[in-house]
């Protein structure tokens, strides 16, 4: 099954209610009805909280900007490169922007398991995930072993039925320490392995 390509200038985005910012949506699956996956890049533009979204997994990265602080009992700051953050949607945490705006990626899953995780120069990842994707930071190449493709900068290729194999990505630009993300999401009505 051939992959889904999204590029994130072509999703016309929403503006906040609260004016805080806008959101590009990426993907949502299922496509109609309540979604239980749902990927957006987010541009956050002053100070504010997060909305609630209750029952939901939320996993949270920095791709632009100097970064965030989020309120979640303690405050957790998210800078370009860290790690991703996961944390109960419900929390709908205060967003504290360290020096300017900031560009953000985000997956939220309901009646699931979501998972983001960084791409590291020369590191393969096993997609295991029922559906699983990458978000490109940077222009770079994709393969999964079997096919390949060049991807543009700020570019979701989503895999709806992905093979159980080795993933990997690489940065046109050998330097970039964060070029794109992993992504996977598995419906609870199905049990898939863990990760890699």
């Amino acid at each position: 099954m051939t992959p889904q390509r999204i590029q994130a200038q072509d999703c016309a985005p929403q503006t906040w209610r609260n004016g805080g910012g806008q959101t590009r949506e990426l993907l949502t699956w299922p496509p109609v009805g309540d979604w239980q996956l749902r990927i957006s890049r987010a541009d956050i533009d002053r100070d504010g909280p997060f909305s609630a979204f209750p029952n939901v997994q939320r996993w949270f990265a920095v791709l632009e900007g100097a970064g965030v602080a989020l309120q979640l009992g303690t405050e957790q700051k998210i800078r370009k490169g860290d790690s991703p953050l996961c944390f109960d949607g419900a929390a709908a945490p205060a967003c504290r922007l360290l020096d300017g705006p900031t560009q953000d990626l985000n997956l939220m899953a309901r009646k699931g398991r979501g998972f983001m995780q960084t791409v590291r120069p020369g590191q393969a990842w096993t997609a295991t995930f029922s559906t699983c994707g990458v978000y490109t930071c940077h222009a770079g190449t994709w393969s999964d072993g079997v096919q390949q493709q060049h991807l543009d900068a700020h570019t979701l290729l989503w895999h709806p039925a992905p093979r159980g194999a080795a993933w990997q990505f690489v940065a046109d630009d050998a330097g970039e320490p964060a070029c794109a993300y992993w992504l996977g999401f598995s419906p609870a009505s199905l049990t898939i392995g863990g990760h890699a």
